[in-house]
């Protein structure tokens, strides 16, 4: 089975508002669980992180 890669980036600080990591997005249970999730539930979070990409800049834009 190939391995679905990690999306961390290094930055890993927690947003509080959205309780999502500024790096790459996942949630503290995402990043702590990433090793024993299921391929599956891995392509399902990656698949969520460009949305929250969008929601996360444009919640800044707002703050700003």
């Amino acid at each position: 089975m190939s391995k679905v890669k990690s999306p961390c980036i290094g930055i890993c600080k927690i947003d509080l508002r959205s309780g999502w990591c500024r790096g790459c997005l996942r949630t503290r249970h995402e990043i702590k669980r990433w090793k024993d999730l299921k391929k599956k539930k891995r392509f399902t979070i990656l698949r969520a992180l460009p949305i929250r990409r969008r929601l996360a800049v444009a919640f800044e834009d707002k703050t700003d």
